[in-house]
């Protein structure tokens, strides 16, 4: 099962309670306060995790708690600070945290291994031993520990892919996919066979290899909910490329000029906010690359002649396909490759990407907010920060 949104509950930890304790020893009177501090409660953190393709494990699952700080005890011993939690997403999730305001993102895992904190886990107690002073020899006073945070997630998946096919259903994304790569989605004569994205790895000569994601097909009003495209749209938005394919034949009734011309508006029409809540580059102005399909079935050359003349007059280069028999594809691949290469570093092995041959490519370069600074710490921080880095308190 293909999970991309779930909405999911994080708890962190609450920090163990301080404890009010006296030195109390054969022979020695009045030995003082000896109270040890509460340990810290366990934060939670998401990780990228290569391992993992979807989010279903938290559909059915959608709360999670860390432990909470061991307490103090007598003998200045300081409680066991807790485990922090992490829970594996996919590469490429995004975490929005639920306000007041609405959803604020947090964090963005674009990379395998990646970490981030969702819930702090809250702060141990003091000990009576911290409160000792000149005026107050035998204080018995402790601090409870500091709860956790609890904080309501939606996590969100954006899959990672160097290029993204677009298209009506039936349009032929699948066969293509399934044709260029190892994938093997269902492939049917009906529409919106493809209800979940698919990702192929195609591999080329001379070592090239790039990712394409699939998407179920686009209609009319997508960008506003209507079929399935506006859920599944947010799959390319980190493409380098989009290849929009367009059915050529007369099988549908549709004509292939109002075709290309409903699923420009709709990716022109998609433009969500990006991590600085502006509105984010719409789809339609992304890097794209037009495929006509299925002209192994074209009846009437005059239909891929009109949308030939329409699409270079925007300044597109299109490449005629037919995803069943092959012809095409391997001018399209190579075209692919040209805007991927371009955008991507090139490794030593790889051969760099001809930029010459590239005239309408946008780099697009995602703007990420500063971090912010910490504040500084007090007292009891600095000693809770001690006891975080392992130094245990001596017995007195």
């Amino acid at each position: 099962m293909f999970v991309d949104e779930v909405d999911v509950q994080v708890a962190a930890g609450a920090g163990g309670r301080g404890c009010v304790s006296f030195r109390r020893e054969k022979f020695i009177p009045r030995g003082g306060p000896d109270g040890g501090d509460g340990g810290h409660g366990g934060s939670v953190y998401l990780v990228a995790s290569p391992h993992v393709n979807t989010l279903v494990n938290y559909r059915f699952h959608p709360e999670f708690k860390a432990q909470r700080g061991g307490h103090g005890e007598g003998s200045n011993r300081t409680g066991k600070t807790a485990q922090d939690l992490d829970l594996e997403v996919p590469v490429g999730t995004v975490a929005f945290a639920r306000t007041e305001e609405g959803l604020v993102q947090v964090a963005d895992l674009t990379a395998a291994g990646e970490r981030a904190l969702v819930a702090q886990g809250g702060r141990g107690g003091r000990g009576n031993a911290r409160f000792v002073s000149s005026t107050n020899q035998a204080p018995r006073r402790a601090d409870s520990g500091l709860p956790g945070e609890i904080v309501d997630l939606h996590l969100r998946l954006k899959l990672l892919a160097d290029v993204g096919l677009v298209g009506f259903p039936n349009a032929g994304k699948s066969t293509l996919i399934s044709r260029i790569s190892a994938a093997r989605p269902k492939i049917a004569d009906y529409p919106f066979t493809t209800l979940t994205p698919n990702l192929g790895v195609v591999s080329l000569s001379d070592n090239r290899s790039f990712v394409v994601a699939d998407v179920p097909g686009l209609i009319e009003g997508a960008h506003a909910g209507h079929g399935l495209g506006h859920r599944f749209l947010g799959h390319v938005e980190r493409t380098k490329v989009l290849v929009h394919l367009v059915d050529l034949s007369s099988v549908s009734g549709r004509d292939p000029v109002e075709d290309f011309d409903v699923i420009q508006r709709e990716l022109a029409l998609y433009a969500p906010e990006n991590e600085l809540g502006e509105p984010s580059i719409p789809l339609a102005e992304r890097p794209q690359i037009v495929a006509p399909n299925k002209i192994d079935a074209l009846d009437d050359p005059d239909r891929l002649t009109r949308l030939q003349a329409h699409v270079e007059a925007l300044g597109l280069k299109c490449y005629p396909i037919s995803a069943v028999t092959g012809e095409g594809v391997d001018t399209l691949l190579e075209a692919m490759w040209t805007y991927v290469a371009y955008q991507r570093p090139a490794p030593a092995d790889e051969p760099a990407a001809p930029t010459e041959a590239i005239t309408d490519i946008r780099i697009l370069t995602r703007r990420r907010s500063p971090d912010a600074s910490s504040a500084s710490d007090d007292a009891h921080d600095g000693d809770a920060q001690e006891r975080r880095s392992g130094r245990s308190d001596s017995s007195q």
